[in-house]
């Protein structure tokens, strides 16, 4: 079995930053993709950020300049620093991944959310 732990989540004033970080564990062969989603009351669940199959960041328009994906392979986890964050940037974050278990299967996994919310 295979789980994604975030933590980081909380209150920020606009212009404030945060920090999210997403740990993998359980029976993990090797991670593919692994990044962030998030979904704000009312809208429909978006991409912000995440390292693709080959490597690769990839941010939503939104968040580029302001966001930044990181990860520590050894750890299995990621990061996801966010500076002058905004009311719009308020919403449920979750850490998704695209994994390989020991038992040969192809697996996209979720996190259980951390609320971020931006507001003076």
């Amino acid at each position: 079995q295979v789980q994604l732990v975030e933590s980081g989540g909380g209150l920020v004033q606009p212009g404030g930053s945060l920090r999210l970080s997403c740990a993998a564990s359980g029976s993990i062969f090797s991670i593919n993709a692994m990044g962030w989603y998030r979904q704000a009351p009312g809208k429909q669940r978006e991409l912000v950020a995440a390292f693709t199959a080959r490597g690769y960041r990839s941010y939503a328009d939104s968040v580029k300049g302001r966001f930044t994906i990181s990860r520590d392979n050894g750890k299995n986890t990621v990061y996801l620093q966010m500076n002058s964050l905004k009311p719009e940037d308020t919403a449920v974050y979750y850490c998704n991944s695209m994994l390989r278990d020991y038992n040969n299967k192809y697996l996209e996994v979720w996190g259980q959310g951390t609320p971020v919310t931006v507001s003076s």
